[in-house]
């Protein structure tokens, strides 16, 4: 790997300084621990803070000298310096958007495993174990945690922790039927169901995909189309000092 610059190494040891003199509230921090778990990010909540208050500081502090030279750029400095916080947000709430996407993606197949696993056996472990063989990468690595999680404690507390950790209403259905399963409940029909459930959505999806195609076509069209232009005028910009070099010649 390559060796961090002396600045990244200055903001680094600011944040970790900061980090340990920050005090958040209960309620901040459980938010915040819980979305960081989410994103599949190993800091903690006052890591997280404390990087986004010395990156966003940095900028803020360089308005201080520009002020004398120009008040105008001082203040987008300072504009900057907000959006630069701001960005940390951003940045984590679209990882967990992605990372929740793909494990999304991923339940209309393992709900209908689920229902035709139903008839035969109703080893909830086992239904999960034998999944995660053909799994993908980030449900593959819940499923890895709470299969452990359940051979280790209460199945029921395992199921509700993975539950949590993804923060997916979609999945939130699914450990329903699992623990209704663990509490020895016919819910046959209530697979079934979400079954037709979530391959509709998974219908949906791809419709609402496909319908992005065009769009993207489009720009890179336009894209193309002005550089065809810029390409002309290049050229004709060109021929045209040459004759007009050769007239004073």
């Amino acid at each position: 790997k390559d060796k961090p610059n002396p600045l990244t190494l200055l903001m680094r040891e600011l944040s970790g300084r900061l980090a340990g003199k920050l005090r958040l509230n209960d309620y901040r921090r459980a938010q915040l621990e819980a979305d960081l778990r989410t994103g599949d990010m190993t800091q903690t909540p006052e890591q997280f803070v404390a990087e986004n208050i010395v990156r966003a500081g940095t900028v803020a502090v360089l308005a201080v000298p520009v002020a004398f030279l120009s008040k105008f750029l001082a203040l987008l400095l300072l504009v900057v310096a907000i959006l630069l916080y701001r960005l940390g947000s951003m940045t984590l709430r679209k990882k967990i958007g992605a990372r929740r996407a793909r494990i999304e993606l991923e339940l209309p197949r393992f709900v209908a495993n689920i229902e035709k696993t139903l008839p035969h056996s109703r080893d909830v472990l086992a239904m999960l174990e034998s999944y995660r063989v053909g799994a993908g990468e980030e449900f593959g690595r819940e499923l890895d945690i709470t299969v452990a999680d359940m051979r280790s404690g209460n199945d029921e507390a395992a199921l509700t922790r993975l539950e949590a950790r993804v923060g997916s209403s979609a999945l939130s259905d699914v450990v329903r039927g699992l623990i209704g399963i663990l509490h020895g409940e016919d819910n046959s029909v209530y697979w079934a169901n979400l079954s037709l459930k979530f391959s509709e959505a998974g219908r949906q999806n791809l419709r609402e995909q496909a319908g992005k195609v065009p769009k993207r076509v489009r720009r890179l069209s336009l894209v193309l189309l002005g550089c065809f232009f810029l390409i002309y005028i290049v050229v004709i910009g060109e021929v045209l000092l040459n004759s007009l070099g050769g007239l004073f010649l």
